[in-house]
């Protein structure tokens, strides 16, 4: 297998991409917010996920299992699906394609999910889910690079949504009274989406939500994916990060070069910080969880790497491959990459909410 050219530049409404490797690079996290100032705690009431369920006709190839040693142009490279989901907060046509060329895999979609979504506009996200227009490419025969890059848009699932584990909801340093903003902050302070309950987003069952320019993203487990998948527990191929590595959904197989090992929930490798960082926000308003600042990366203490991957055999790659995992713990998403990313599909600028964030961002281990 050849190794891929230059990467080509694909541009896309509203949003253009830059990447400069090795150089680490993020761009302005997305998220969901009705209301651009909140210097409370939060609330907010739960969302759950309709049961109009997905129909329509629908034509869907698989995502493809390898052989022996499977060659990466047998893996996804004819999936398609288009069909009309019938959730009360969608009513609108998914599509999705894949195509594989000899150095990358291709996706074209319009970014509308094809399982049940919760209600969308909610009172934490006043957003309504619309068309996109994706065009995404990644290497085919990606190779681990010697860094790593923190990226805002990791990959995509099979549906065509987006993996985009970030948000825009940031508060000011201060122990004894931030500023917070659940869209366009620019404070220190991320807030993360899930595994807190200071602030709510409006994510739905499949852990997502809408942007307001109506993108519908994953910020966790795509449970809606796994459901139509319907492998049960079993390693599940639900997507591709934009380096060209395989993205997987919770379960791995328990020893890494073993496809008979037992099936075990793979745990991430971080953990929260013992002691707050100088300047946070009060942990008595903000427990500790609410900041991505809060986790530092542990070597060792979980199952994956600072970037939620690990190598291994794969039910799709036999004969192993570098590949990720979503995990019910953070980052839930990973925040970087090990491969050289293709610059489609990632972003820098203002994102739709208005916010934006340039620069290195710490390391995993640091505050």
């Amino acid at each position: 297998m050849s190794t891929h050219p230059a990467l080509n530049l694909l541009r896309r409404p509203a949003i253009f991409a830059l990447l400069v490797a090795p150089a680490v690079v993020v761009a302005g996290a997305e998220g969901c917010g009705g209301s651009t100032e909140t210097t409370s705690a939060g609330t907010g009431g739960t969302t759950s996920s309709t049961s109009a369920g997905t129909g329509g006709t629908t034509s869907s190839t698989s995502a493809g299992t390898g052989g022996a040693c499977a060659d990466k142009a047998t893996v996804g490279c004819t999936y398609a699906y288009s069909g009309y989901n019938g959730s009360a907060s969608v009513k609108a046509t998914s599509t999705s394609a894949w195509s594989c060329s000899a150095t990358e895999r291709s996706l074209t979609a319009n970014g509308i999910p094809d399982h049940d979504v919760g209600t969308f506009p909610n009172a934490n996200c006043p957003n309504t889910i619309s068309a996109q227009t994706i065009s995404a490419t990644m290497p085919l025969d990606p190779a681990l690079k010697g860094t790593t890059s923190a990226i805002t848009i990791v990959g995509y699932a099979w549906n065509g949504v987006k993996f985009d584990p970030g948000t825009a909801g940031t508060c000011t340093s201060g122990t004894a009274g931030a500023t917070c903003s659940l869209i366009g902050g620019s404070g220190a302070w991320n807030i993360e989406a899930l595994g807190q309950s200071s602030f709510n987003f409006g994510v739905d069952d499949n852990n997502a939500h809408v942007q307001p320019n109506g993108w519908y993203h994953y910020h966790g487990i795509p449970e809606g994916v796994l459901t139509k998948l319907g492998k049960g527990m079993a390693m599940t191929l639900v997507g591709f990060a934009l380096d060209g590595f395989p993205i997987y959904a919770r379960y791995g197989y328990t020893s890494v070069d073993d496809a008979t090992s037992a099936i075990k929930v793979v745990k991430g490798s971080y953990a929260l910080k013992t002691t707050p960082d100088s300047g946070r926000p009060s942990t008595a308003t903000y427990p500790m969880g609410a900041f991505s600042e809060d986790y530092t990366y542990v070597a060792g203490s979980g199952d994956l790497d600072e970037c939620n991957g690990r190598t291994g055999v794969t039910p799709e790659f036999p004969c192993g491959t570098y590949h990720y995992y979503l995990t019910d713990t953070y980052p839930f998403i990973q925040r970087c990459v090990k491969g050289t990313a293709s610059s489609s599909g990632m972003m820098m600028g203002p994102p739709p909410d208005g916010g934006m964030m340039m620069g290195p961002p710490p390391p995993p281990d640091a505050g």
